[in-house]
């Protein structure tokens, strides 16, 4: 045995020995055991290799791998790539190369890492989504979605980077810039395809087409409920869907034989009404225009909102904005008070009626624009509890109403009820229901994605590729720089195809789509990786679905994760799956942030290479290391003095093989102090592993140690009791040790140890104590 513990030799050698010995990791299709799908949110390969944050969410999910097989759970735990999309095409144009070449590369690296840390991922069920194994089944879903009444082709205004030359989803514009380049986006008309992702925003019956009286699909909202996600996760999915309960109702135009719908969901604060505000680009604002008085400076204003994002539009704290359509005059359908009507760029037309009723007094955002425009201000009501004042802000809260005509006395709730059943009897409103989510835009005019299955005949319109005839495959000699144009239309070998209906001259789809469609299943496709005949065998669905533990960051909130639910929810609604919902229970890590608090970036030059650290210190001290550092889910500074307290920690495990090794008896009389502890770990461990506390699992696993150098022999059984425990966290170290030890086999065929309940009870003693006498 080697005196000194080096790393480099015994990773490398226990490296060689798994990639050796895959059926260690692989799961069992044939075993009865209960089933565990450990899975790692989808990674894409990017050219700079694996950073600090995958590791740490890499090393979470592989110590509960590694820990469950040795429960004798049979543990589905693969890795593919998320290989198509913007960064990728990107790069490849930033360098000139073929993103198919420049793809392949990064992944080689990511792989190489990953096998560097130490990760037992089943590799025989490695996937690719930029391989035509792969999108093929994405393509399948396109005209699964298709036939069934979930993709249709519309136009509607859309997020376009110039610089990208590129439609960009909402979540990908944020701040009103694009997330790849930091363009500025403006705003265009496209005709483009889209899901029907609002389909499924509430509970739905199974399709027409389902006969046997299956029970409903829970929707978007509600399957929220049956989950074990953070609450953060669920409550942000929620906000973007945006649900409104509240009332919609028409509103005269003076003059004119025309209406203007608002919705509102506080229709208790009607009578404080002073104004109407109008989105810029509703149609109705077209249609006025020969009413209003100053239209020069209301186009501007038009030409100027459509230079923002609507995300910025909504979340931009900033000074209000708008003009006033002079020479129009809305009517209060409760008051009969003619008041002016605004447009302003925070009302979007999409949501709701695309115009609100403006109550200053009692909404914010209003009360802001009326004290910019010196418009009236009007308290309708007043605190139940307490005085109320709308001097300095908007009063938001329900309460009692007063200044509201017949209406004064009545509760906040008790009017949105009266006054509802009012619009209804008189027919101008009803009650009603909003969203803030909109369907799915998935076209996107790049290259580097899976072609939309769809060709246009003059003859017979959009017709959906047959089946038979997938993959559409992505042709391999395009020239992929951006002008504007699909780089795909400039392909007239894959422009040019016959009709599948007619047989007449037509031409394909020249979008591709949204990487987030392929990564919106990929879970489903590791049950079953090499089915040329189907997406996933139906047994496959059964024995491996739906995933018991996801782990991956907060910022897929409202993307990644909404469409992946999407998606099941179609399945199910389809029959062709048992369960809604797709990741049983999810797991955030939180960002590693460099030494110095801020977030790492190469522009900073403060990213931690994984390899680099490996070289120094060995991969088991950098996966316990980032374990340590704090709760999985917490952000946490790098600290390289704690990694070499880590490295010291294994060092003194090293050593103490040579002690147990140079013992003169193999076999000790059991000391109970130490017998204690070491159930008490077991128990710690076993227990923190399971509640994903990897930090507290640790420090278990030092206290330990510091036992066993106090002893002067240690039985070699509680050792190896130790080294279990250890070898999820740090698996090279304890094979290694475990082989010194005289086994022939991993320690990975070994079951986890069991903890005895009366060795974990905490002494207690009885004392009979005497008080004054």
């Amino acid at each position: 045995m080697d005196e000194k513990y080096d790393h480099q030799k015994i990773e490398q050698k226990w490296q060689k020995f798994w990639d050796e010995n895959q059926q260690l990791f692989a799961a069992d299709e044939k075993s009865d055991a209960e089933k565990k799908y450990i899975l790692d949110m989808f990674p894409y390969p990017s050219a700079d290799g694996l950073h600090a944050g995958h590791v740490e969410s890499y090393t979470a999910t592989d110590i509960v791998s590694r820990y469950l097989r040795m429960k004798g759970k049979n543990v589905l735990h693969p890795q593919g790539w998320d290989a198509f999309g913007l960064p990728a095409e990107n790069f490849a144009i930033k360098t000139k190369t073929h993103p198919s070449i420049t793809t392949q590369k990064s992944i080689a690296t990511f792989k190489r890492q990953m096998k560097m840390l130490g990760l037992s991922y089943d590799w025989s069920r490695e996937i690719d989504s930029s391989n035509q194994e792969y999108y093929k089944w994405t393509q399948w879903f396109f005209l699964l979605f298709y036939k069934n009444g979930l993709a249709y082709r519309g136009i509607a205004k859309v997020n376009w980077c110039p610089s990208c030359q590129t439609v960009l989803a909402n979540e990908q514009a944020e701040g009103g810039v694009c997330e790849r380049c930091g363009t500025q986006v403006v705003q265009k008309d496209l005709e483009q395809w889209f899901f029907k992702i609002t389909d499924f925003i509430e509970d739905r019956p199974s399709f027409a087409k389902a006969t046997d009286g299956r029970r409903k699909t829970s929707g978007l909202i509600s399957g929220l409920d049956k989950i074990d996600w953070p609450e953060h996760t669920k409550a942000a999915q929620k906000n973007w869907i945006g649900k409104s309960e509240g009332a919609e109702f028409q509103m005269g135009i003076s003059g004119i034989d025309k209406k203007l719908g608002v919705f509102t969901t506080r229709l208790d604060t009607v009578f404080g009404m002073t104004f109407a505000l109008i989105a810029p680009e509703h149609q109705l604002v077209q249609e006025l225009r020969d009413k209003i008085a100053n239209w020069p400076e209301v186009e501007k204003y038009i030409v100027e909102t459509k230079k923002k994002s609507e995300l910025q539009r909504i979340t931009e704290v900033k000074e209000k904005t708008g003009v006033e359509l002079e020479g129009v005059k809305i009517l209060n359908p409760f008051t009969k008070k003619e008041m002016p009507l605004f447009a302003s760029d925070f009302i979007l037309a999409h949501y709701g009626t695309g115009a609100v009723m403006a109550v200053p007094g009692h909404d914010q955002r209003d009360y802001e624009f009326a004290k910019k425009f010196n418009l009236p201000i009007v308290e309708v009501i007043k605190s139940k509890i307490g005085k109320s004042s709308i001097e300095k802000e908007a009063f938001l809260d329900d309460g009692i109403l007063i200044n509201s005509e017949d209406n004064d006395g009545l509760t906040s709730e008790e009017a949105r009820k009266e006054l509802t059943i009012w619009l209804d009897k008189n027919k101008i409103g009803k009650k009603t229901i909003n969203y803030k989510l909109r369907d799915w835009l998935i076209s996107r005019q790049r290259y580097w994605g899976a072609p939309i299955p769809i060709i246009y005949c003059d003859s017979c319109g959009a017709v959906p590729v047959p089946e038979k005839d997938l993959p559409v495959l992505l042709p391999d000699d395009v020239d992929f720089m951006p002008t504007g144009e699909s780089p795909l239309a400039r392909s007239k070998k894959f422009q040019d195809v016959k009709c599948p209906k007619c047989g007449a001259k037509a031409k394909r789809e020249s979008d591709t789509m949204d990487t987030f469609v392929c990564s919106s299943w990929y879970y489903f496709r590791y049950a079953d990786p090499h089915n040329e005949k189907e997406f996933v065998a139906k047994e496959k669905i059964k024995k491996w679905l739906p995933v018991d533990l996801y782990v991956g960051g907060a910022e897929h909130t409202v993307l990644h994760l909404l469409y992946s639910r999407f998606f099941t929810k179609v399945l199910h609604n389809l029959k062709l799956i048992d369960f809604d919902e797709p990741f049983l229970k999810m797991r955030h890590q939180g960002i590693v942030l460099a030494q110095d608090g801020q977030k790492m970036s190469k522009s900073l030059g403060n990213v931690i290479n994984p390899d680099d650290v490996v070289a120094q210190f060995g991969a088991d001290a950098l996966r316990m290391f980032e374990m340590f550092m704090g709760p999985l889910e917490d952000s946490k500074k790098w600290d390289t003095k704690g990694i070499i307290g880590i490295y010291r920690f294994l060092e003194r495990t090293w050593n103490f093989i040579s002690k147990i090794k140079n013992q003169k008896s193999k076999t000790q009389i059991k000391n109970q102090k130490l017998e204690n502890r070491i159930h008490k770990t077991i128990k710690k461990v076993t227990e923190d592993i399971e509640m994903l506390k990897f930090n507290t699992a640790i420090s278990s696993m030092m206290i330990l140690i510091n036992e066993f150098a106090k002893e002067e022999e240690i039985a070699q059984e509680d050792f190896e009791t130790f080294l279990k425990l250890l070898s999820p966290f740090a698996p090279h170290i304890a094979e290694e040790l475990w082989s010194q030890l005289g086994h022939k086999k991993s320690i990975f065929t070994e079951k986890w140890p069991q903890f005895d309940k009366n060795l974990v009870k905490d002494e207690t003693i009885e004392l009979v104590i005497q008080i004054n006498g």
